[in-house]
């Protein structure tokens, strides 16, 4: 797991160090920085696989090629052994090498071969172009700007140490973040840089200053049938095992997350099942009631006689919450954010990679709002009559919801705030008047919307389900996960999200993951048959942090200063309107959900100005 960063034709070549510098926490181990031709290919590495022999930047023999990779291959075995049969020879034993010659010999098809997560660039100094591309789901980000020639880096936080690069505030970004409390893809924070999607490949000509984009995977459709419900849990339980084996590769000490929920419980269960020795497990403990899970954790940990690590949950203090904040390289409002990297680097103390259960969730069927389809909330005459009302103004903003139906309804639920003028959730309640003009409040919705299209049109569990994965899960859980262990030089795996659980998984109907209301049907079967009865026969717990209590506790001086600086720190904003917000939400009265995203901003942007 490491940083990359790649300079083509910029003219920052003399900031080139700095901007590497700030992947330094990403890649502690090593640190290069190469000239090839007009192209600087810069990496910090965190050592996971062949040690002495992985360092980066790579070169082709003919050094024609050369190559800064960020993630983990885990079929780089067979992938390496196909090419061998192709001729080619292998000076390590790094999946670094197998990118390299993978891309000679297949091109720009070589990420339909890869089972892993990864973002990587080659460039080619005879054909003066640069290639990029980023893994099916966004496990690994990858961010561009070709303002002036291509700079691509693993994360925003290079763009900051280029002299004179444009730090101008892209609204859409803003509204999205206001929306969702996550930037989405492909809009970052600064108007001039861009997040390559998951799924999304890059390339660009030196000579002729082109960009092109492509997609070289869609999430499937789902089938009309399904095998038996038998076969089905034999078949994800073989996909499970395979995955959690191929994912155990490392020359490093390796361990696992263990909240004690389902996912990563079974996690454990087939790492335990494929010999991994000595299994260490790392969980953290709550005071809170509805937050602790570390007694489930213990009962895993116990059948499978794990070293079992336990941590208390911090008592997160202004100054950590402020840490972890500052670190991220755009704004995130998930508060388990800051959990997770107190959990992040406390693992990181005893081993350099870490398996957890993220995705299950997503993919399994683990919310029960995809559940609550459009089909639901049908339209009727009082909707109608009360929408006409509102048009007029004959009715209060806050019957706006009540006036909705079908999708109109399930889109409003999905956003804190939204282009709706007459509701609670009004963004431009808290938009000053230049940012609302500049924000297109009604593109809002449109990535969901337009995923909702592609997966058949209408707002059932099957488009609710595969919508999630590259919005929530890419956008907020695993950008999350990454920035959290990363900024600890820790690498954290996926298990439940390898190709082979994907293609496995996501062509089957959504029904097949329910009964009735409760979801994650499958994994539940396999949790009845491998786990104690703690871990499957109880409700789902989720792990975040309790908010009314530390708005109104240790966080309560720091929030409270960054609300009155609103003005100063965030033009942008209507002060005044998120004053109000915050006094409702500690009084519990206002959503707390939203005014901890306007802290996060607030507190983020003190360290990172920018041009509105």
């Amino acid at each position: 797991m490491c940083g990359i960063l790649a300079l083509i034709g910029t003219p920052w070549r003399d900031d080139a160090p700095a901007a590497l510098a700030a992947l330094a926490r990403r890649g502690p181990d090593d640190r290069d920085l190469v000239e090839q031709g007009e192209a600087l290919l810069g990496h910090t590495r965190l050592s996971v696989i062949d040690i002495a022999g992985g360092h980066q930047p790579m070169f082709s023999p003919d050094r024609r090629l050369s190559i800064v990779f960020n993630g983990e291959i885990y079929n780089f075995r067979e992938l390496r052994a196909q090419l061998e049969s192709l001729g080619y020879g292998f000076r390590t034993r790094s999946d670094t090498e197998v990118l390299l010659h993978g891309y000679d010999a297949w091109g720009e098809e070589l990420p339909l071969r890869l089972d892993g997560m990864f973002a990587f660039v080659v460039w080619d100094a005879v054909r003066r172009t640069a290639f990029a591309a980023r893994d099916r789901l966004g496990i690994k980000p990858l961010f561009y700007s070709a303002t002036r020639g291509l700079a691509l880096a693993s994360t925003l936080a290079p763009f900051f140490r280029l002299r004179g690069f444009p730090r101008r505030l892209d609204h859409e970004a803003l509204r999205d973040y206001l929306a969702f409390q996550a930037v989405l893809a492909p809009h970052t924070i600064l108007r001039d840089v861009r997040e390559l999607p998951p799924a999304s490949w890059l390339r660009y000509d030196a000579d002729r200053g082109t960009l092109d984009l492509g997609r070289y995977w869609d999430i499937p459709l789902p089938a009309q049938d399904a095998p038996t419900q038998d076969e089905l849990v034999a078949q994800v339980d073989a996909a499970l095992r395979r995955s959690v084996a191929r994912q155990l590769v490392a020359d490093v000490p390796l361990g696992a997350f263990l909240s004690g929920g389902l996912d990563s419980s079974l996690v454990v269960h087939y790492m335990a099942e494929a010999g991994a020795r000595p299994l260490k497990t790392f969980s953290m403990r709550f005071t809170q009631a509805g937050f602790d899970e570390s007694p489930h954790a213990l009962a895993v940990a116990q059948q499978y006689a794990t070293e079992h690590h336990v941590i208390d949950a911090p008592a997160i203090g202004a100054e950590e919450l402020l840490g972890a904040l500052r670190a991220l390289d755009q704004p995130l409002a998930d508060p388990a954010y800051v959990t997770t990297a107190v959990l992040a680097r406390w693992t990181r103390s005893h081993v350099t990679v870490a398996l957890s259960g993220d995705g299950g969730d997503e993919l399994f069927g683990g919310y029960a709002r995809f559940l609550d389809e459009e089909g639901n909330h049908p339209d009727n005459t009082l909707r109608r009559l009360l929408r006409a009302m509102l048009a007029r103004g004959l009715a209060p903003g806050a019957l706006l919801r009540r006036s909705l139906a079908g999708q109109e309804l399930l889109l409003y639920r999905k956003v804190e705030l939204g282009p709706w003028d007459m509701s609670r959730k009004s963004l431009k309640t808290y938009l000053a008047a230049d940012a609302w003009r500049e924000c297109r409040p009604q593109a809002t919705l449109d990535l969901w919307q337009d995923l909702i299209r592609r997966f058949g049109g209408k707002m059932n569990t099957d488009a609710l389900m595969r919508a999630d994965l590259w919005t929530y899960l890419s956008e907020n859980c695993l950008a999350k996960t990454d920035r959290a262990s990363m900024a600890h030089g820790l690498e954290v795996r996926v298990p439940l999200l390898s190709n082979e659980v994907l293609d496995a998984v996501l062509p089957l109907p959504a029904r097949v993951h329910f009964s009735g209301r409760q979801g994650k049907l499958l994994l539940q079967q396999l949790g009845r048959k491998y786990l104690p009865e703690t871990v499957w026969n109880r409700p789902k717990h989720g792990f975040s942090v309790p908010l009314t209590d530390y708005f109104n506790g240790q966080w309560s001086t720091v929030c409270n200063d960054y609300m009155a600086r609103c003005r100063d720190l965030a033009p942008f904003l209507d002060h005044r309107a998120v004053a109000r917000l915050w006094r409702k939400a500690r009084a519990g009265r206002g959503s707390r959900r939203l005014a901890y995203t306007f802290f996060v901003l607030l507190a983020w942007i003190e360290q990172h100005p920018l041009q509105s």
